[in-house]
């Protein structure tokens, strides 16, 4: 219950109190035990990316009806399941502890999150019909089309995507990849976002976001993107290409030149999701740490693994940092309660950056004790590939630095003024006693003084 430690569980709704051990168990005896029936049942070869692995909807029939279904969709919606936040966060933790399975059993996987929010959020009711119900219920899937392969999509006024207005539709051309999810046959539909008005002063204001069937004619999905020769099937990191793409003009999401509002909308609460997550991944793999180097079956020179020195600063080192990003973490979420995301950006930049960085650290380390679990015998190779990609996910490491330093630099003014108010203090208290303002040396030391 260590991520409990930091909450006064009390505060918290009665429906946490009620779903969360629920959830608990649900992960540790339903998903867990199931993650080698779900590898083998992706098979090999090509029919990997026409089918699902039927354990999934039978893990989704179970968590549905358990009540652990759309646990992201915060109390701001009456579709969702109404917790806080910071109870999702704990909830999330949980889940992140079967990464590949549990958030999508509870239908709170990405990047539907991010989509059914972005629906719920800025979706008119045909759009909320058409595509929100159908992902509400865990029987389509989706993708957000966002990263473009000729420009630095980490700053996205660079997006090139064309977006034109042609009679009653638009028509979208532009080469996007590293589009999670748009190899599952189940994905139905993306939001593509593209440049509406290339033109406008404000760059802001240069793109829109569009709903695109993804069965429309000119979507065409090139190819699966590895990562550390993962090719994630059948889900996959796709590279897209959308030649004359025709949608119409009611598929808009919000408005033309709105496309930046709706992203960022998007990605306030969904960045942090990626933060919970980890958190339980890297509860999960320390279990694997320390169940390794206590085995009695494993001595190196005499001793148990973790009778080492090294081994046991290590695992100090672990726990310590992850507590510390945890703290991160649902402090990040809490402020979001309080006030929006828009007023936790530093928060959330600064627990996206943590978080990130930590799960590859934790993973590495854990890998280390093993040895040989780099190989396809541990699911840890597999994890780091996963747990590496979080670090540009949802915006690189240096963007998010670069903003929570402009944030903390907004405070120098009122640094300045504290800084001179303290200085005018001191000389006053320094003339109160008689005391000489200067503090310059009263000795002079000549130019060529050896000090």
């Amino acid at each position: 219950m260590a991520s409990l430690s930091l909450v006064d569980i009390s505060k918290l709704s009665p429906k946490f109190q009620k779903l969360y051990p629920i959830l608990k168990d649900f992960v540790e005896n339903d998903c867990i035990p199931n993650e080698e029936v779900f590898e083998a049942q992706i098979g090999t070869g090509e029919d990997r990316w026409s089918s699902y692995p039927p354990i999934i909807e039978e893990l989704k029939k179970k968590a549905r009806s358990l009540g652990l279904w759309n646990l992201f969709l915060g109390r701001d919606y009456s579709e969702g399941a109404g917790l806080t936040n910071l109870e999702y966060s704990l909830m999330a933790e949980e889940m992140g502890r079967s990464i590949h399975l549990a958030p999508e059993a509870c239908n709170c996987s990405a990047p539907d999150t991010g989509n059914m929010e972005v629906f719920a959020k800025y979706g008119s009711p045909a759009q909320k019909k058409k595509w929100l119900e159908p992902l509400l219920d865990g029987k389509i899937r989706s993708a957000f089309a966002m990263t473009e392969k000729n420009v630095a999509s980490s700053d996205a006024t660079n997006i090139e995507t064309n977006i034109r207005r042609v009679g009653n539709d638009y028509v979208i051309n532009g080469h996007k990849w590293w589009i999670s999810g748009a190899g599952d046959p189940r994905c139905k539909v993306f939001l593509v976002m593209g440049k509406t008005d290339a033109s406008n002063k404000d760059a802001h204001k240069q793109q829109s976001i569009v709903i695109v069937p993804a069965g429309a004619p000119g979507v065409h999905v090139v190819r699966a993107m590895t990562v550390f020769g993962y090719d994630d099937a059948p889900e996959g990191h796709c590279e897209i290409i959308f030649k004359d793409v025709k949608v119409p003009l009611e598929n808009i999401v919000l408005g033309e030149g709105r496309g930046f509002e709706v992203i960022q909308g998007r990605l306030g609460p969904g960045r942090i999701h990626h933060c919970m997550r980890s958190i339980g991944v890297c509860e999960r793999v320390l279990d694997f740490m320390l169940a390794r180097v206590t085995d009695p079956s494993r001595k190196t020179f005499g001793r148990l693994i973790a009778q080492h020195g090294t081994t046991v600063a290590t695992i100090a080192q672990s726990r310590i940092e992850v507590d510390q990003a945890r703290f991160l973490v649902l402090n990040a979420a809490d402020k979001i309660d309080k006030f929006k995301a828009k007023g936790a950006m530093k928060e959330i930049g600064m627990a996206k950056v943590v978080a990130a960085r930590l799960i590859c650290q934790i993973i590495d380390r854990v890998i280390q004790a093993h040895g040989a679990a780099i190989s396809q015998d541990f699911p840890l190779a597999r994890l780091y590939a996963t747990a590496r990609t979080l670090r540009f996910a949802d915006g690189p490491d240096e963007v998010h630095i670069q903003q929570i330093g402009k944030i903390e630099l907004r405070r120098a003014g009122e640094s300045t003024e504290r800084i001179a108010k303290h200085k005018r203090r001191q000389e006053e208290e320094l003339k109160k006693w008689g005391l000489p303002v200067s503090r310059e040396p009263k000795v002079k030391f000549a130019a060529s003084a050896k000090l």
